[in-house]
């Protein structure tokens, strides 16, 4: 049995089933902005491996730095323990960060820094002496991870109707529609307005997706929605969660997508982009308010604590990754991504089945009234040598932010090319994110 069998029959992928799982590709190495196959083929990651590969595959100095840490110690549980690479990591993001954010935990993945974020919000209110604000506010959507309460916290119509039972609930405004560049009207606020006056009683922070609503949505809406938010939150007492997970790291343009609005939040989500790719690891950044509130309540201690927080192999990797965005003009790079991308597919909107193309960043997006047939999508990344990962009616490109402008120009073509193809058949869960 070739190992393309063996995973058909016993390996489940992303959002896909095992009874008719869709097509994987047998992946050899990766450099730069290509995946290399096992039959020799290449293909430019169009989507930087779900949003995080923002220097490239494989980067030397990050792959060195890991090296160089497997040497020492990959792993000590934190609990007990410090070490440097933690310590330097910390005092890195902290100056990276916007400023105040200067409390710094870590967690192994994007959705439980979300976690974290929330239970960091609640027991901040029990600190405050508001037990009864244990639920959060949240935008129509938003996306904020897989596990039981980021779930919860994304879009409640969105892919984890399924498991609307087992969450618990929360209160949702409706999803901003100003466009990000469209003029501002204070009525897009209004629906948030309602929600916090109605609830503000039991909400112990807003949690958005600022600026780019990423996998529920692939949404820009207008900066004014955030300092609308800002305003609100400090008048209700409500702390404000800004989750850059997907947005942060220069994928807007600047370093953080909150920069558009001139805004800082109280606690604040990162990932991703945090080491390249090349390890797994998040944080979530509170201020010194947030952190000395909920050290003098009832418990002192902040109650998580994952087996791999600041696992030291991936916070080499992270300082590794943060001394790339620090060594380079990425703000530049990203703008020229982005002015490629306008070009070349704003004349898309023609196409029948194309309902909106917007670009902000180094984020693409195609929106289809249906996506293409699968066939289509398969030929269309084979003929391009472009790896592309439609979902729902998205046909989209978040590239590696060192992408040159002829891997951008090859990326657009395939973009173009599906957006050429008649709509397939309504689709199940196998293209969502």
């Amino acid at each position: 049995m070739t190992d393309l069998e063996f995973d058909r029959t016993h390996v489940w992928h992303p959002y896909a089933s095992l009874r008719d799982p869709p097509p994987v590709r047998l992946a050899r190495s990766a450099s730069g902005v290509e995946i290399e196959l096992s039959d020799g083929r290449r293909l430019i990651d169009a989507v930087s491996s779900w949003w995080c590969v923002a220097h490239g595959h494989n980067h030397p100095s990050i792959v060195e730095a890991i090296r160089r840490q497997s040497e020492r110690m990959c792993h000590v549980m934190f609990g007990g323990f410090t070490h440097g690479p933690a310590v330097e990591l910390a005092e890195r993001l902290i100056a990276f960060a916007p400023p105040g954010l200067d409390r710094v935990f870590f967690a192994d993945s994007g959705s439980i820094s979300v976690e974290v974020a929330a239970k960091m919000a609640v027991q901040y209110q029990r600190a405050k002496g508001r037990p009864q604000r244990a639920k959060l506010a949240a935008l129509k959507g938003g996306y904020h991870g897989d596990t039981s309460l980021a779930m919860a916290l994304s879009d409640p119509d969105g892919m984890h109707v399924l498991f609307r039972d087992i969450m618990t609930r929360h209160f949702f405004a409706e999803k901003p529609s100003v466009p990000f560049g469209g003029e501002w009207d204070a009525a897009d606020f209004a629906s948030m307005l309602r929600t916090v006056e109605a609830h503000g009683d039991e909400i112990a922070a807003v949690i958005c997706e600022p600026i780019f609503q990423a996998a529920n949505a692939m949404n820009f809406y207008h900066p004014q929605y955030l300092r609308e938010l800002r305003r609100l939150c400090d008048e209700k007492g409500i702390l404000l969660i800004f989750d850059e997970i997907a947005a942060g790291f220069h994928r807007t343009g600047p370093r953080w997508a909150q920069e558009h609005a001139g805004v800082r939040p109280d606690i604040m989500t990162v990932g991703k982009a945090l080491t390249g790719g090349h390890m797994t690891l998040a944080a979530t950044l509170a201020s010194g308010e947030v952190a000395d509130t909920i050290s003098g309540g009832t418990p002192s201690a902040f109650m998580h604590g994952p087996t791999y927080m600041a696992n030291p192999l991936a916070c080499a990797a992270a300082i590794a990754s943060l001394d790339l965005f620090a060594a380079a003009d990425y703000a530049e790079s990203v703008r020229k991504i982005e002015a490629r991308f306008k070009s070349a597919l704003a004349p898309l909107v023609q196409r029948p089945n194309v309902a909106d193309v917007r670009v902000l960043g180094a984020v693409a997006v195609v929106e289809t009234k249906r996506l293409p047939a699968r066939a289509d999508i398969e030929r269309v990344i084979d003929e391009h040598g472009v790896w592309l990962r439609p979902f729902c009616d998205y046909v989209y490109a978040m590239p590696p932010l060192v992408s040159g402008m002829a891997t951008i120009d090859r990326i657009a073509a395939a973009i173009a090319d599906l957006a050429a193809c008649p709509p397939g058949p309504p689709q199940d869960g196998d293209f969502h994110e």
